[in-house]
Formats: C-alpha cells, structure tokens, sequence
C-alpha cells in the first residue's frame, strides 16, 4: 500500500532543519517576502540542451524564481546532453555537495527512477519536472497536461490538412516519457479522422538531423508530392523535418505542426513554414517547482494556490500540478508568447522577419 508520502515527506524535511543549513536560526526570522527565513542547497538537473527552451527558459527561470523565494538557497544545476548515465554521476555529485531537494527532469523516465531511489534513501526528497519519473517513489511532479499537448497539434493538422491525405509522423524521443503522451493525444485526434499515416518514427534524443534524416526516408518511400502533412513533436523535429522539404524541392510545403514555441519555431510560423507551435508557460511550470522545493526545505505544507491533481507514475500515484497548454498559430502569437513575455518582439523580429511581424501585429 502507498504511504503518505506528503506527510513523510514534510516530516522527513522538518527533521533535516534541525540538523543541517537548511532551516533558519529557530528564532523565527522571516524573510523579505514575509515568509520562514530558509537557506539549503536544491538540485536543479535538467536533461539535454537541444531543445531550446531548457537553456533559454527553465535554467533562467528556475533561477529567478529561486531568488525571489529563497535568496539564502543554493541552486545546484547540471545539465545531462542527453546522457542518463552523466545525468546519475551528476545527482549522486549533487547530493554528495549536500543537496536537500532533487529538482529532476529525467533523461530516461525509467531509468531515473534509481536515481530518485538513491535520493530517498538520504531522506532527499524529489521532484519529477517537465517529465515523470517512471516505477519510482517521488514525492511531486509539476508539468504540463501533456496528452493535451499532443491533441492540440493533432486537432490542428486534421482541421489544416486535405482530407484523406497521406501524412508523416514524427514523435519525440522513446525515452521520454512526455513523448509517449504527445503522441497519444495527436494519434486520438489523427486516428478519429481520415488521415492517411504513411510514415510514423520515434526521434532518439528529440534529434533534429534524425527527425530530418527519418524526413528524407519518408520523402523517398512516399514520394514528396505524397505527402500532405507532418505531425512534428516539437520545433526541433519540425525544423528537422521542413529542411528535408526544403532540400527535396517540396514547394509548397505542407502543414507542420511543432511545440516548445522556439524562436526559429515561430519564425517559420509568421513566414508560413510551419503551421503551428504549443506554448507551454515555463514561467508558471518553474514557479510550481520552486514554490513546492522551498516548502520541503522549510517543512512546510505545499502553497495553497497550487492545485494538484494525482498522476501514476506504475508505483504510486503521484501529487501532481499540471498546467495547460496553448496552441499558438500567426493569429495569436501576439496575444501569447509576446504578451506573457516568454519571448520579447525584438527576439522573434529579427530583420529577416521585420515584415512578416508587422503583418501579424507583434511590435
């Protein structure tokens, strides 16, 4: 039977303040922003750097969040490039350098699982974010509602691609949990329709040269002027993917879908190389991470305006936040990823691009 994990959780923190760094002096001293004073080391371990948005959204993000809740916390960031045995030598040095809360977003979703096992069993307690940690006991997770992810770009491809036409289908990498629940929610929509799967990879390490090579596979089996839409994970395959168009003299190209909301993502969407991206606010995924990291260190309950769901993880249902993701096309790129600053005009309107801005409005 599970256990309360929460409750041990909190419990198991409360103890750590009395014997380590972590807590204040026990005098009750509050911080600037009015809450318990907390100092203490938090592992931030991310697991590859080919999607843009680990380097230029959650590191940045993670940090400031951090600083603004817990300016006496120790940030311990490492990033994996791709390697689940790099990313288990870096949280083992991390909670060697005395680390108290693991912030994990896995290379490997199974493999991690013995990396949360070794962090529990320092009385560590561990955050699965942005990916779940498989078959493992972990005491929250913070992500998006990635099935939805996934339906979102489906949904769009049917209502922007000919009927009965043959499409490509290119998913994340197999080892990523997210990337099985992307493609679940695309193929739901993909399958109720009257799409044609011509071709469907898995992209090993969400590669764009592979999503591009397994591309030119399907442009040589299928022919170019066969296809009639592409399923791309996210900005990276789709970018992979339009270049072997490009280079195969596909003209026009067809629809394409993505995620991550890049900057070369939505670049290709106000000049029409890509259909569409999803954005999914980093700013607010980050802030849920910190704000529950922070309650471990304090052992405190977590935040009242976080609302949680429970998600199986195949060992125990986990106490989840999940947000909600977005698509965005040329219609609304504006009102989205401008307007909640993920990225600013002068990032996207480069003055390749000046023109296609100024006809979408994004000043």
């Amino acid at each position: 039977m599970k256990r309360n994990r929460m409750t041990a959780v909190c419990l198991a923190a409360a103890s750590l303040l009395l014997v380590s760094a972590c807590g204040g002096s026990g005098d009750g001293t509050s911080s600037a922003q009015g809450q318990p004073s907390a100092s203490g080391k938090v592992a931030f371990l991310l697991p590859e750097s080919k999607t843009a948005q680990y380097e230029t959204q959650d590191r940045p993000w993670f940090f400031k969040n951090m600083e603004q809740l817990c300016p006496d916390c120790e940030v311990l960031y490492s990033n994996a490039e791709q390697d689940a045995q790099r990313q288990q030598q870096q949280a083992e040095a991390a909670l060697v350098n005395g680390a108290k809360v693991l912030v994990l977003d896995p290379v490997d979703s199974k493999s991690a699982a013995a990396i949360a096992a070794q962090a529990h069993s320092r009385n560590v307690p561990v955050i699965a974010y942005d990916r779940l940690i498989l078959d493992a006991d972990i005491d929250y997770y913070v992500s998006f509602d990635n099935e939805a992810v996934g339906a979102l770009q489906g949904k769009w491809l049917v209502e922007n691609t000919e009927p009965a036409s043959t499409i490509v289908m290119i998913n994340g990498s197999p080892t990523d949990n997210n990337a099985g629940l992307f493609k679940s929610g695309a193929h739901q929509q993909i399958d109720a329709s009257d799409l044609v799967i011509g071709r469907e990879y898995d992209t090993p390490d969400w590669s764009p040269d592979k999503a591009q090579r397994e591309m030119e596979q399907a442009i040589t089996a299928l022919g170019a002027s066969a296809i009639g839409g592409v399923y791309a994970a996210n900005d990276g395959t789709a970018g992979g993917a339009i270049a072997a168009m490009v280079a195969a003299g596909v003209n026009p190209l067809p629809p394409v879908t993505g995620q991550d909301a890049e900057v070369a993502g939505l670049q290709r969407i106000l000049v029409g190389t890509q259909g569409m991206t999803v954005y999914r606010s980093i700013k607010q995924q980050s802030m849920a991470a910190v704000q529950l990291a922070v309650a471990l260190l304090r052992g405190e309950e977590p935040p009242a305006d976080l609302e949680f769901t429970e998600v199986d993880n195949g060992f125990e249902q986990v106490p989840s936040v999940l947000f909600t993701p977005v698509a965005v096309t040329k219609d609304n790129l504006a009102e989205t990823v401008v307007a909640d600053g993920y990225w600013t005009a002068e990032d996207i309107c480069t003055a390749e691009y000046a023109d296609a801005c100024d006809q979408a409005g994004i000043k």
